[in-house]
């Protein structure tokens, strides 16, 4: 331990959370004794915890010479440059799950205010109407809610609205059945949770997938009358597509707590009388704000007395000439686990890598974890990372499994990983390399030969080998202005059975996102049996 351990918290946090970092040796700096000195103090300190306002960009981490760990009292780090505090060596830590208690209240304060329309009743009262027959509520108990993402406040929504009798339902592909199953949750798809729910809450993270999930097309499939709680995202509702279901009554009212803009200056909620509406204030009670405070002073204190690393996002546990060798197998591998997330369907199970080549005598578990995060990272609200991804996948119940190959057997490329991926309802084995030194591609899916990218924006298609199928998709695709990039086919080795068109796989690199709309004329192809679009980062 070193005895001389300087620590600036340039933002407020609690006394509690002071009393924390107190070490014999130590000096903390509080940000009341800052004095506008930030960028002197940086220069001889070990620590420095922030909240939101200290944007800890590069220009500031220039004056950290000796700085050790960046702890950020809260989930979201958009005002710390991780790329400008990995290559200066700073661990970055935050602290997920610290408001889950708090945001999960409000979700069914909301949910309350809604059924027995709480608010009307105060807003008349205070106009002195006494108007008791309109006000006659409903109640929580026996109906159905629908939790989209089963993540920490997820699970204490579920645990809570327990209490209430309420009969839940949730979809998280993330969750393994029997972790849902001790909980008393059914897991479903999510047509089947908008077809049931008659309170639907949210509660996943903003990815390419979840960006306005709710829309006039997702509304159509749920109840008539069904409510709605959003304490998660506010670009996970398309609001104008909302305040028309509100309108027309399909959706009886909503509560809303954050905003595709915010403050919401424009948004056509503001406008109507069946809309709750709070100001971002989920996880905004004193409670809350002590704990991420608390938090994040023992996690940099661990970190600073014995290099313990919790909640880190940006910090491998390899030398710096180790990684840069790993970094293209990292990214190979992280892609791969996004292709498979989201070319597969139902609950996922099992994630089992197989190294091949002189990676296979490497320490892997950076390239795991990247192949974890990219599986996880397409509809879970906590974020993986490469060093929690494995921590993440454990407690939400998946299995993960690994294996290397000597060099001998690696043929045609130097070093190949292998992902098989498993879910309730199927499984797919991809193999990749990296080419070229930097290039990820991929050689082969599920047994068919075939060597494509793993770039931004892909198509893939899965259909039967007859005439005509490849020329068909590109005039979609020309028909639709969107530029094929790289076409790349592959199919099943030897005759098809009983006469039948063997099995084939295309991977279509493309410019641009695919709309809906394409995928769906691409699966009207006859000979086509799978059409998904594939998104990677």
């Amino acid at each position: 331990m070193n005895s001389s351990v300087k620590i600036v918290v340039a933002e407020k946090i609690s006394n509690a959370a002071v009393e924390q970092l107190k070490e014999p040796g130590w000096t903390v700096v509080t940000a009341d004794q800052l004095d506008g000195k930030l960028t002197e103090h940086l220069e001889s300190a070990d620590a420095l915890i922030v909240r939101s306002a200290v944007q800890a960009d590069a220009a500031l981490l220039q004056h950290a010479k000796k700085l050790r760990v960046i702890g950020r009292a809260g989930v979201g780090v958009d005002n710390i440059d991780l790329d400008a505090a990995t290559h200066k060596g700073i661990a970055v830590m935050n602290t997920p799950g610290a408001n889950a208690v708090a945001v999960a209240e409000q979700t069914l304060g909301m949910m309350l205010a809604m059924a027995r329309q709480l608010c009307r009743a105060d807003v008349l009262m205070h106009a002195g109407k006494w108007e008791k027959k309109s006000l006659q509520g409903t109640e929580l108990r026996a109906k159905v809610l629908g939790i989209v993402g089963l993540g920490r406040i997820g699970m204490e929504v579920a645990r809570r609205a327990r209490a209430f009798a309420m009969e839940i339902v949730a979809h998280d592909p993330f969750v393994s059945l029997s972790v849902a199953k001790e909980q008393g949750i059914r897991m479903s798809s999510l047509d089947e949770l908008y077809a049931a729910a008659d309170y639907i809450t949210l509660h996943v993270g903003l990815t390419p997938q979840t960006a306005g999930m709710i829309n006039a097309a997702s509304i159509a499939k749920m109840k008539k009358g069904v409510r709605l709680v959003n304490c998660a995202r506010g670009e996970l509702v398309n609001e104008a597509d909302l305040a028309e279901a509100l309108k027309q009554g399909q959706v009886a009212s909503a509560a809303i707590d954050v905003f595709a803009e915010e403050p919401p200056k424009n948004s056509p909620l503001l406008a109507l009388g069946n809309v709750v509406l709070t100001p971002h204030t989920g996880g905004s009670t004193r409670e809350a704000q002590d704990a991420v405070g608390v938090q994040i002073a023992q996690q940099v204190k661990e970190y600073l007395k014995h290099g313990v690393i919790q909640n880190a996002v940006n910090v491998p546990s390899v030398s710096a000439e180790e990684y840069a060798a790993m970094q293209p197998y990292i990214v190979l591998a992280e892609r791969m686990g996004a292709f498979l997330a989201q070319i597969s369907e139902g609950t996922m199970e099992e994630i089992s890598l197989r190294y091949s080549g002189h990676i296979a005598e490497w320490k892997t578990e950076l390239i795991r974890n990247a192949a974890i995060k990219g599986v996880l990272n397409q509809a879970l609200e906590e974020k993986a990372n490469l060093v929690n991804a494995a921590s993440i996948a454990d407690t939400r119940g998946l299995r993960v499994h690994e294996s290397h190959k000597a060099k001998a057997s690696t043929g045609g490329a130097g070093s190949v990983i292998s992902v098989l991926f498993k879910s309730s309802k199927e499984e797919h084995l991809v193999k990749g390399a990296v080419l070229r030194k930097s290039a990820p591609r991929l050689l082969q899916i599920d047994g068919i030969d075939i060597e494509a990218p793993l770039e931004r924006n892909l198509i893939y298609v899965r259909n039967r080998d007859v005439p005509g199928v490849i020329g068909k998709m590109g005039t979609i695709l020309g028909d639709h202005k969107i530029n094929i990039a790289d076409f790349s086919l592959g199919r099943r080795a030897g005759n098809g059975e009983n006469g039948k068109p063997r099995e084939a796989i295309a991977v279509v690199h493309v410019d641009g996102r695919v709309p809906d709309d394409v995928l769906r004329e691409l699966c009207r192809v006859p000979a086509v049996e799978v059409a998904k679009a594939v998104e990677l980062f």
